[in-house]
């Protein structure tokens, strides 16, 4: 315990030393950059609502769940309802005539409602929404969310959501034809809904704080527990595996959140990421990464092409079939031609050097006028070979 108040009375003075002393690396990265702390973590929220004000456009009486919720509604807003008010109502009161008259529910429509809690977020601050249909309705353009409850994972109300949706789609019908730009069917509200409870995190109560890095990396989380044990004294920060890092936390809050801080800012120098080759096989895209070896290896493209035509011809035969004294002609027949061509186009073949690098691949590759299915080829054909130094990624 004497070692901590130690610690944390030191804590400010050590935060000008760090501003003074640490170096900033040509190719470095501060620490907040590389990675996130463990617990402060957005959640998200999800919610069942109602729109209204719609233009004819909502879920009309198809939809029995929309009718009723939108009774249960009126019933909570002390609005009796007389009557059915869709064909649910109707078939569950023994009604079997839909042609009753019933209440329209054109301008009404069942929606998904999503958010995402921010770390930290406080009871009366505002996030954003988004609405989906849940129903048949053909557009939300225009209309009016009523409160909705957003939950989380463990069915607690984090958020109430309600206003105007902005709906970025149009869809319009006139003389049977429609166009349709964007998603009409989905929209937003910024600043929608209402925090009305605040997710406990470990940021107050526990003795550690980890931080985990966004990519698993031995030399990246060795480079980071080494500058906060140089900026800070041994012992401050811990390596725990190849993704995270403890560090021993102030007790006082004020304190805690000034070290972190200085924390986030400092500068180390990340490891170098794994040799990699990412190809899009729909769109012809590959990516290098700078740390790409090859082996010594031969290649030679090209490209085989095989044209078929086919010619259909009636040809008459001269000669005659006898029939008794009489010669009769031969029926018409029909022949079909066919030729096939085979071509094939004859390229160099390249060799790959011991332990080339990435601009000498994409220079060999481009030398011999390769497309990219052909590079894609290529390049699986040397992981196959075990010739490329690198992870080959297929997406």
């Amino acid at each position: 315990m004497k070692m901590r108040s130690l610690f944390n009375s030191a804590i400010h003075t050590l935060g000008l030393l760090v501003v003074l002393v640490t170096p900033i690396a040509s190719y470095a990265d501060r620490i907040k950059d590389l990675t996130s702390l463990a617990g402060a973590r957005p959640n998200q929220l999800v919610g069942y609502g109602l729109v209204v004000g719609l233009a004819g456009t909502g879920d009309r009486d198809k939809i029995s769940f929309t009718a009723q919720s939108l009774k249960a509604t009126l019933e909570r807003l002390g609005v009796e309802v007389d009557g059915p008010i869709s064909n649910y109502d109707l078939f569950s009161q023994g009604v079997a005539n839909l042609a009753y008259d019933k209440t329209k529910l054109d301008n009404v429509a069942s929606v998904i409602v999503t958010a995402t809690l921010p770390p930290f977020v406080k009871p009366g601050q505002k996030i954003d929404v988004h609405v989906a249909t849940a129903g048949l309705a053909s557009s939300l353009m225009g209309g009016s969310l009523i409160m909705t409850e957003l939950r989380g994972s463990d069915g607690e109300i984090y958020a109430l959501a309600q206003g105007q949706l902005t709906v970025s789609g149009v869809d319009v019908n006139a003389a049977g034809s429609s166009i349709r730009i964007g998603v009409p069917t989905s929209g937003r509200i910024p600043g929608g809904a209402i925090v009305e409870r605040e997710v406990e995190t470990p940021f107050q109560t526990s003795d550690y704080l980890v931080f985990n890095t966004q990519q698993t990396d031995f030399t990246t989380v060795s480079a980071i527990t080494d500058a906060i044990n140089d900026n800070f004294g041994p012992g401050t920060a811990m390596a725990i595996d190849g993704r995270s890092v403890a560090v021993v936390a102030p007790d006082n809050m004020s304190a805690r959140v000034s070290f972190l801080s200085m924390i986030e800012n400092l500068d180390v120098v990340p490891g170098e990421p794994r040799a990699k080759v990412v190809v899009n096989s729909r769109t012809g895209t590959v990516v290098i990464s700078r740390g790409v070896r090859v082996t010594a290896a031969a290649v030679t493209q090209g490209s085989l092409s095989v044209t078929i035509s086919a010619t259909n011809e009636v040809v008459q035969p001269n000669t005659q079939v006898a029939v008794g004294d009489a010669g009769v002609a031969g029926a018409p027949a029909g022949v079909a031609n066919a030729e096939i061509e085979v071509a094939e186009e004859i390229r160099p073949m390249f060799l790959f050097q011991p332990g080339i690098d990435l601009r000498e691949i994409v220079d060999a590759v481009n030398g011999v006028g390769a497309s990219p299915s052909s590079l894609i080829a290529i390049l699986e054909a040397l992981k196959s070979a075990g010739s490329l130094r690198a992870e080959l990624v297929v997406i």
